[in-house]
């Protein structure tokens, strides 16, 4: 069965504790409040979830508490991202074991495939479970740019059935339906053109700062559904400043940052991340403190 995955997919943050050790209560109160708050789905363990910082046991940890907190309420998404083809297909297993709704593939970690590499890298994972999988393209943060050719190919693997695109470009998203337009679902992955591409045909969006945002996050997309472009407009530019850092190098610890002025969880990640000092804070500070106090009703 093909799943319904449309609307807001926050890619949720993995909390931790002070001394870097993992909280599984926090992580599960952010869960819990980004549902309540209506969003329609769940990422975890992506790159938000600094998904290669935790442990083998630690990633399943967090999963078993996501789907337990989410107890079927919405969807959840897990992030495959390891360095071996072998290591994946073993963590999709366990996934879906512990009960996850779908499986969320990067390439292998490290290593730069070449496109058969790609294709046989994530058409073996996606196979070696029964769970849906959804494509992660992103080739500024991972090296890899899995192209609109590409992606038609592994939508021919049984199971893939949709891509997160984070090429940064809107164009992707017109070539793939171009080229096949029942291939694959697509959501969009970059905050600052996720809804010129929900305008041109993708059904949702991925999104980090849906930690910060969700209501209005989940506002722009029912705008966008029911045609209200104008509204729609209005809510994505008040939050424009705070979306571009979606695709700073610090993007995760930005986001981290920004939940805990909004009151939404921790700013502490894992090293080597290191939290945002100087200028550099001062300036994420400013943007968030910024929307909050200037935040419209939804």
């Amino acid at each position: 069965m093909i799943p319904d995955w449309r609307g807001i997919y926050p890619a949720v943050t993995t909390q931790f504790h002070p001394d870097h050790s993992l909280d599984v209560a926090a992580t599960e109160q952010v869960v819990d409040n980004l549902i309540r708050d209506g969003v329609h789905g769940l990422v975890i363990l992506g790159t938000c979830g600094e998904n290669t910082s935790l442990s083998d046991e630690e990633k399943r940890e967090v999963i078993r508490a996501a789907c337990r907190v989410s107890a079927g309420r919405v969807p959840v998404i897990c992030g495959v991202a390891e360095f071996t083809t072998e290591a994946a297909c073993r963590y999709a297993r366990d996934v879906e074991a512990i009960g996850a709704d779908g499986i969320m593939i990067l390439p292998a970690m490290v290593y730069k495939a070449d496109r058969g590499e790609i294709v046989h890298h994530i058409s073996t994972v996606a196979n070696a479970c029964s769970l849906p999988a959804m494509i992660y393209n992103n080739p500024a943060s991972y090296g890899i740019d899995i192209d609109p050719e590409t992606l038609v190919e592994l939508s021919r693997t049984p199971g893939i059935v949709a891509v997160k695109e984070s090429s940064e470009d809107p164009r992707r998203i017109n070539d793939l339906i171009n080229r096949a337009p029942d291939a694959l679902a697509i959501m969009a992955g970059v905050d600052d053109v996720a809804l010129e591409c929900m305008v041109v045909g993708a059904i949702g969006w991925v999104s980090g700062f849906a930690n910060v945002y969700p209501r209005e996050s989940v506002a722009i997309y029912d705008h966008l559904q029911a045609g209200r472009i104008e509204p729609a407009v209005h809510l994505y530019r008040w939050m424009m400043d705070s979306l571009h850092m979606d695709t700073d190098p610090k993007l995760v610890q930005m986001i981290k940052l920004a939940e805990q002025i909004a009151g939404r969880g921790s700013e502490t990640v894992r090293l080597p991340r290191l939290p945002l000092v100087g200028d550099e804070r001062a300036r994420v500070t400013a943007v968030i403190e910024q929307a909050l106090a200037t935040r419209p009703s939804v």
